[in-house]
């Protein structure tokens, strides 16, 4: 059995994977900081957190990882976006004509926030301007669904904004309208793109347009709103070993600093 590893920052999201590995007869270690126990190297591990944190420990430990590429985004094709979708550089945004816009990083890190920017004087400072971004035509989102996907299959979704709020009731449940369509446009999704083995998807009907990818995130680093934790694990332990048949959504981390 895999041994879940998680980092220091005590979140809701980590407390309930840590019970759920223990339903499933798994180890489970919080680390203290950001440095591996060498008890830990050449052990199965499934890693969660902090993408950056995942990273760091990914590259101390020798262990590959599942995520999709950056160009993996605006590379679909225009039925799957309903939108315009570009790659660019913070500096490039700042010299854009095309205001408002929605810009948040690419490589997957929390370098700013993701979201409508009205002018560059919006834009967060001090962060480098060769920094990689997604660029988007800013559109209304009705409803958006995550979708933990294993093996081209969604394991496990959940409703996570409906209206542009939390779809999470006052008695602690994610609810949202359209939930069989969001799994009917996953399905079809998955039939028609290329994806990582282990990976989320999160998709949404943008008003007036139709259903389309919000955006994908690597299954290590991603919230799990209502997604069944137990679903997730198989999903963090696929993402955390990858097969040789996997190159091309593998990513070998470099420790940082």
């Amino acid at each position: 059995m895999p041994t879940l590893v998680l980092s220091p920052r005590y979140t809701e999201d980590s407390k309930v994977l840590r019970l759920a590995a223990g339903r499933a007869g798994w180890k489970a270690e919080r680390l203290g900081g950001w440095r591996a126990p060498a008890h830990l190297r050449g052990r199965d591990v499934a890693l969660y957190g902090e993408p950056t944190f995942v990273e760091v420990i990914a590259a101390q430990l020798g262990v590959a990882l599942i995520d999709a590429p950056p160009a993996w985004l605006p590379g679909l094709p225009e039925r799957h976006l309903r939108r315009k979708v570009d790659m660019s550089t913070l500096a490039e945004v700042r010299g854009s004509r095309a205001w408002p816009l929605f810009a948040k990083p690419a490589d997957g890190r929390k370098g700013f926030e993701g979201r409508v920017y009205g002018s560059p004087a919006d834009l967060p400072e001090p962060v480098p301007g060769d920094t990689p971004v997604f660029v988007a035509e800013p559109v209304e989102w009705e409803v958006e669904y995550r979708c933990q996907v294993l093996d081209g299959e969604v394991v496990t979704m959940s409703p996570y904004l409906a209206g542009g709020e939390l779809a999470l009731t006052g008695d602690g449940r994610w609810e949202a309208p359209y939930a069989e369509e969001a799994r009917e446009y996953a399905g079809a999704l998955l039939a028609e793109v290329p994806l990582p083995p282990a990976i989320v998807v999160d998709v949404g009907l943008v008003k007036g347009r139709g259903w389309a990818v919000v955006e994908a995130n690597a299954a290590w680093g991603a919230g799990l709103y209502g997604c069944d934790p137990q679903a997730v694990l198989r999903v963090l332990s696929r993402a955390c070993a990858p097969a040789p048949s996997d190159r091309e959504w593998t990513i070998t981390p470099v420790e940082l600093g």
